[in-house]
C-alpha cells in the first residue's frame, strides 16, 4: 500500500494525484543511484539524466513526502548561516562565490517553472523581508551591499511603505525583493520526478534502503524486495534520514518547524495584508507567510527539537498570526502540520564526497529551496568531472553535530535567539 502525504495546503491541492512510483523489486544496476526523493535527490537525478547519466532514484516514502513538500514555500537566496558566520570559515571572495551560487538555485527553479511549463508550480513573484525594530540604516546598507556585489534589486521599505503593505504594529522597516518567489513545492517536486521518468531515470517510492555496501567499486544498495549495483551514489535525504550510513546521521539535527492554514478569509485578508509577496521577518525562528487561494494564510513559526506535534499546535499559531494582526480576531484554521529539516551544527548544507563515488547532498534546513536546486547541480557535475563547485562547500564539511547533547544545544539555543529577539524589540519600543 502506498504511504500517505501528511494532511497539508499542498496535499489538499496536489496536481498529480494518481501517479505513483513502485517499489523497487529484483536487481538492478545504474550509473548513480540517488537516495532520496526529496528537491535534492530530485535535482541531482534531473541533472545527471540531462548530462546521460543512467539513474535510479529510491525514496522510502514518497516523492517530497518531508519538509521538500511542506515547508513555506519561499525562494530565496541565502543561506540559514548569515554572511557573519560564512565569513568565519572561508574568505570574502569564497564567500561571495558561495552566495552566488545561492542566487542561481534560485534561478534553476525559476528556469524549471517556466521550462517545463509547471503551471501546478503556482509562482508568484515577490517576498519581504521586514523587522520588529528600528533598522534603516542597517537595511539601507543591506540594499546597498546586494545591489554593489551582487547586482540584485532589492528595495529599502520605510515604515509607512511597510504599513502600506502589512496593516500590523508589529513591524518597523523591511526590504521588497521582487526577483524571489513563492510557489507550490509539492508540485513543483511531483513535475520534477516526472521530467525525470521522462529522461529515463527509474524512481521507486516506498523503497527505503536498509543496507548498503559503499567500499568497493560497485556500490550496492539493499532494499526491503530488491537491490541496486551503482558505480556512484548519492546520499540526498534530509530531516528523516536514518543511521544506514552513520557519519552521515551524526552530523545532522532534526529540527522540526510549524505551519498552519486558515480557513478562507475573502476580502476580508485585505484588513491585515495587501501583498501577494511571501513574507518573513529577521528573527531566527520568525514568522513566514503569505495569502493563499480565497485568502487563506498560510502561516510558518518557530523551530524546535521535539519530534512529537504539540497538542495545541493549530491554536498555538492561530495565536501567533494575531498577536500580529489582531484585526482578524475569530479566524479559524483549517489545518496545521510540522515538518523535520535536516540542520548541520555550521547551518550550511553538506554537500561533498564521503568516499570515492560516494557524494552526499543535504542538511538544507532553514533555506532548502534554493540550496537544495543548487546542490543537485554541483553534485551532478562533480561526479561528471564538469566542474569542482562543490568544493566551495568543504570548508563546513560533516560536524558532528552532537548527538541528544546537540538537540538540547539546538533547543537552548533557540531559546536564546527568542530572548534576544524579544530584548531587542522591546529596546525598539522604548
Amino acid at each position: 500500500m502506498a504511504s500517505e502525504y501528511v494532511d497539508t495546503y499542498y496535499r489538499r491541492t496536489l496536481a498529480d494525484t494518481s501517479t505513483y512510483y513502485p517499489p523497487l523489486t529484483g536487481a538492478s544496476s545504474t550509473d548513480v543511484c540517488v537516495v532520496g526523493g526529496g528537491l535534492a535527490g530530485l535535482s541531482t537525478a534531473l541533472e545527471l539524466a540531462r548530462r546521460g547519466r543512467d539513474v535510479t532514484l529510491l525514496e522510502g516514502r514518497r516523492i517530497a513526502w518531508g519538509a521538500s513538500g511542506r515547508n513555506g514555500g519561499s525562494v530565496s537566496p541565502a543561506f540559514a548561516a548569515g554572511a557573519d558566520t560564512i565569513r568565519r570559515h572561508v574568505d570574502e571572495d569564497h564567500y561571495r562565490q558561495l552566495y552566488r551560487l545561492s542566487m542561481e538555485g534560485v534561478e534553476i527553479i525559476r528556469a524549471n517553472i517556466r521550462d517545463l511549463a509547471i503551471e501546478d508550480a503556482h509562482q508568484v513573484d515577490g517576498r519581504l523581508r521586514v523587522v520588529r525594530y528600528e533598522a534603516t540604516d542597517a537595511l539601507r546598507q543591506w540594499c546597498d551591499g546586494q545591489q554593489r556585489d551582487f547586482g540584485r534589486d532589492v528595495r529599502f521599505l520605510t515604515r509607512g511603505e511597510v504599513r502600506e503593505r502589512l496593516l500590523s504594529d508589529a513591524y518597523h522597516q523591511g526590504i521588497e525583493d521582487p526577483s524571489s518567489f513563492h510557489f507550490h513545492p509539492l508540485n513543483y517536486a511531483r513535475a520534477l520526478a516526472r521530467e525525470c521518468m521522462r529522461l529515463g531515470v527509474r524512481i521507486h517510492e516506498d523503497t527505503a534502503v536498509t543496507h548498503v555496501d559503499l567500499d568497493d567499486a560497485v556500490k550496492r544498495l539493499r532494499t526491503g524486495q530488491g537491490q541496486v549495483d551503482a558505480r556512484s551514489v548519492v546520499l540526498a535525504t534530509g530531516g528523516y534520514t536514518d543511521s544506514i550510513v552513520p557519519t552521515l546521521r551524526r552530523a545532522m539535527q532534526p529540527i522540526v518547524t510549524y505551519i498552519m492554514l486558515t480557513e478562507p478569509l475573502g476580502d476580508r485578508v485585505l484588513d491585515a495584508i495587501r501583498s501577494n509577496a511571501a513574507i518573513g521577518d529577521d528573527r531566527r525562528a520568525g514568522n513566514y507567510y503569505r495569502v493563499l487561494d480565497g485568502g487563506r494564510i498560510g502561516w510558518g513559526s518557530r523551530i524546535t527539537t521535539r519530534v512529537d506535534d504539540p497538542p495545541d499546535l493549530a491554536e498555538s499559531l492561530r495565536r501567533e498570526l494575531l498577536s500580529v494582526y489582531p484585526q482578524l480576531a475569530g479566524v479559524k484554521v483549517e489545518t496545521a502540520w510540522s515538518g523535520r529539516m535536516a540542520y548541520a551544527r555550521h547551518l550550511m548544507p553538506q554537500i561533498g564526497q564521503l568516499a570515492p563515488d560516494v557524494w552526499y547532498c543535504t542538511a538544507f534546513g532553514g533555506h532548502g529551496m534554493n540550496t537544495t536546486s543548487i546542490g543537485g547541480r554541483v553534485v551532478a557535475e562533480g561526479i561528471t568531472g564538469e566542474t569542482q563547485r562543490y568544493k566551495l562547500f568543504a570548508p563546513f564539511g560533516l560536524a558532528w553535530a552532537g548527538g541528544g547533547f546537540g538537540r538540547t544545544a539546538v533547543q537552548l539555543t533557540y531559546w536564546s535567539y527568542q530572548a534576544r529577539d524579544w530584548w531587542r524589540e522591546i529596546r525598539s519600543r522604548a
